[in-house]
């Protein structure tokens, strides 16, 4: 019985998680559940799952679930703030840890379950883009095993060979006969829209995903297409993959998700439903394959599909996150705690959605000005990250 973690157990990676469990309850158990704040949530999953701990970031959130458990006479015990978050991804009896907080937060607890050697289930692509190199070192030096979660780098994984899926953060794709890594990606729900009419997008225009059910922040980041740059960012240290050796290809279907071309002219493409269970299920399982829940593809329903170069005037996100990638760890770290903060500054309708992309160049190169900030070490990068915070909150603030 391999014993689990959940960090982001309330989201729809969270959800996605317990339900592969669930056609697997013989093989997993849920050691633990975290969350931020949401008290009601949790309190729902506790009582279902009976995890032996739940952790909420939030202390006053924690001590109401404290409270909530007693009355129903749970066993579950509460912990608290970013200390609780960490000792429930390093404890001895943890086998593996879904790190599916959403953004710069999750980079802790990640880390914790690293230092302990778990096994990653990476959804939190955050932690990499914000670490990179630090996250990929600190993996090899304490045994952690690190599994792709997000659909497009699990298909990649899936279309390698299994040295280069055991070499993770330090394969050599030219040894393995990879010529180049196609990342997929739907275009979000502008694709065909007219440039001139993003002005006025709206918030609820912007989480209307057409293929994938996702939170608000990163069903905007499709939008934007920002995710598919952080996603460029994390294919980078996973598949140690040179920038002439990584490829955006829009596919309006979300059918293939990933690709991989090889020198030989060969080309595998991983495929299914848009259902995060799969990839999930995949790292849960590695190298065996479990059941989980998801329906086969009907090839015989399928439309066609196609493919799109994608216009980087249209989603000029992507393009700085491009650059941000080959520019350095200062710059990928500043354009994520950017983002997040003008993505939220959109969401509370403070930022036109065309100006998320202004706020974050703005940052990134304001950041990458500085001479004094190094990236060799997890406080410098959590500091660089503060102050990338705070003058994308300047910037907001000057605007308005």
């Amino acid at each position: 019985m391999q014993k689990i973690t959940i960090l982001g157990a309330t989201g729809s990676i969270g959800a996605s998680t317990l339900s592969v469990i669930e056609h697997n309850s013989e093989q997993f158990e849920v050691y633990a559940l975290a969350a931020a704040s949401n008290v009601e949530s949790m309190l729902t999953l506790c009582a279902k799952w009976q995890p032996e701990f739940a952790a909420m970031a939030n202390e006053t959130a924690a001590l109401e679930l404290e409270k909530q458990l007693k009355q129903i006479n749970s066993k579950t015990q509460v912990l608290a703030g970013v200390d609780g978050l960490c000792a429930i991804s390093s404890a001895n009896e943890v086998d593996m840890v879904m790190a599916a907080i959403v953004g710069a937060p999750g980079l802790l607890p990640t880390m914790a379950a690293v230092k302990a050697g778990k096994r990653i289930l990476l959804a939190n692509k955050e932690s990499l883009v914000m670490s990179g190199q630090f996250f990929i070192d600190a993996a090899k030096m304490y045994g952690a095993q690190i599994l792709p979660v997000d659909s497009e780098h699990n298909a990649i994984f899936q279309c390698l060979s299994q040295t280069v899926q055991n070499q993770l953060g330090f394969c050599d794709l030219d040894e393995a006969g990879v010529h180049s890594i196609l990342l997929t990606g739907s275009g979000g729900p502008f694709r065909y829209s007219d440039i001139t009419s993003l002005d006025s997008v709206t918030p609820e225009m912007a989480i209307a995903h057409p293929n994938w059910s996702m939170g608000p922040k990163i069903s905007v980041d499709s939008a934007t297409m920002m995710n598919k740059g952080l996603e460029f960012i994390e294919a980078k240290w996973l598949f140690n993959a040179k920038q002439e050796q990584l490829k955006v290809l829009i596919h309006p279907q979300s059918v293939i998700h990933s690709m991989v071309q090889y020198n030989d002219g060969s080309v595998l493409a991983q495929m299914g439903e848009p259902d995060m269970r799969t990839p999930i299920a995949l790292s849960m399982s590695y190298p065996d394959r479990i059941p989980s829940g998801v329906k086969p593809l009907d090839f015989t329903v399928l439309s066609e599909l196609t493919f799109l170069a994608p216009d980087m005037a249209r989603y000029p996100c992507l393009q700085l996150a491009i650059d941000a990638c080959y520019t350095g760890q200062s710059a990928t770290t500043a354009i994520n705690a950017a983002n997040e903060i003008s993505v939220a500054a959109f969401l509370n309708r403070e930022l036109k959605f065309t100006d998320i992309v202004r706020v974050n160049e703005k940052v990134m190169n304001k950041v990458c000005g500085l001479s004094t900030l190094g990236t060799e070490s997890l406080e410098s990068l959590l500091e660089l990250d503060r102050i990338a915070r705070i003058y994308a909150t300047e910037i907001l603030t000057e605007r308005n």
